[in-house]
Formats: structure tokens, sequence, C-alpha cells
């Protein structure tokens, strides 16, 4: 049986695996994003209405106020939106922020269950111990970090809202300019959520070191014990 020391440790481990779970379930269900820009009747000077996109990573929101004629509001599916716009490259991007977030879950899930094993068992040595742990939880951490970049990419670089807004308006053709994005609550909370990944490595490296200075001072040569304990 393990000590309590490590029972306590993979246990808080574990326990900051899970909220880090909860995290980004509930990331996953909120708002990412928001873009507006400013939009006019196409060969018009002045600008007299403007674009809202309301990015979800399943759904969206587009409110359009006179862009280019009246004021609507339409909800969409988020991929089938970007294949209609032909956007590849944003359908590609954002069916690979999907597909990191999802295989975070399961790298999650594999941690949980490595630090509740280690904390009722001493499979110190394999893949079941502290390394599957550090492996799995950094690569929730790397995943986590690389579904940022992927998201920012594909809502400042690609052109993905500029042409859902064209696509939406139907035959009436209009002009957009000043977009600008906003990151909102789901995106931040990515971001808790590595910060928690990286604290439940923290945690088992701080029991692994103490374990392993345990297991030094155990093989200590005996030239360096105490004299009056050589002299028995």
């Amino acid at each position: 049986m393990p000590s309590t020391t490590k029972a306590l440790l993979f246990l808080s481990s574990a326990l900051a695996t899970s909220i880090s779970v909860g995290v980004l379930g509930y990331c996953m269900s909120t708002q990412w994003a928001e873009t507006t820009m400013e939009c006019t009747r196409s060969g018009d000077i002045f600008t007299n209405g403007s674009a809202l996109i309301t990015w979800k990573l399943f759904v969206g929101y587009l409110n359009r106020d006179s862009c280019p004629l009246f004021g609507d509001a339409e909800k969409f599916e988020v991929i089938p939106k970007l294949v209609e716009t032909g956007e590849v490259p944003s359908v590609v991007l954002h069916t690979l922020v999907l597909c990191l977030l999802a295989l975070c879950l399961l790298c999650s899930a594999s941690s949980i269950l490595i630090s509740l094993y280690n904390s009722v068992s001493n499979p110190y040595e394999t893949y079941m111990g502290p390394i599957g742990l550090y492996v799995c939880s950094s690569l929730s951490a790397c995943l986590s970090v690389l579904v940022l970049i992927l998201f920012a990419v594909n809502l400042t670089v690609t052109r993905m809202a500029e042409k859902l807004v064209k696509i939406s308006t139907g035959i009436t053709p209009a002009d957009l300019r000043n977009e600008s994005t906003e990151m909102m609550l789901g995106y931040y909370l990515v971001i808790l959520y590595t910060v928690l990944s990286l604290v439940a490595i923290a945690v088992i490296y701080m029991y692994d070191q103490a374990a392993y200075t345990h297991r030094r001072e155990q093989q200590r040569p005996t030239e360096d014990a105490p004299k009056e304990i050589m002299m028995y």
C-alpha cells in the first residue's frame, strides 16, 4: 500500500485534473469570441450598419443591424456554415480545434485514472506511475495551448467572418470594413484548463522529488555513515 503522503498527493492531482475537465466541458458550451464589423451597401460612402457574430464551438449567432438593408438575427451551425462559405482553411482549422479539445479530454481522463490508481497502489517504474501522468498531463497542456493558437489564427487571419456575413446578406451586396474580434469567456477558460493541468504535474513532481531523495538517502554508501555506527 502507498504511504499516506503519496495517496494525498495523487488524490490532489486527480482533483486538479477533474476540475480542469469540468472547466473544459463548460468552456466548450459557452461563447468563445465576438466579431464585429461595419457594414454599408456597395457603392455607399457612409457607414450605416453593423454586423455582430457570436462564436461558440458548435453554433454561432449573427446579428445584422441595417446590413445592408434591415436588421436580422440568425443562428447557424459553425462547421456547415463555414463549408458553405467555401473557406477551406477555416473549416480545417476549426475541425482541428474540436479534435484537439477531444484529445485534451481523453488525456485528462487518463491522468485521473492513473492518479487514482497510484493513490492505492505502487506501480512506480511503469507507465502507470508518475511517468504516465507526466505524459498525459503534459499532452493536455500542450494541446490546449495549440487550441488557443489555432482558434485565434482562424478568427484573425482567415476571412471566414466576412464571408459568412456576405453569404447571409443574400443577393444584396454589402461592403464590410473595420472588423474586430474580442475573445470571450470560453477562450480564456482554456487557459485555466492549461494551468490546472500544469498544477497536476507540479503536485506529482513534488512527490517524485521527495521519493527520489528518500531513495538516495537509503542507498548512501557505508563510508558516509557516522563513525560511531561504523565501530559496531
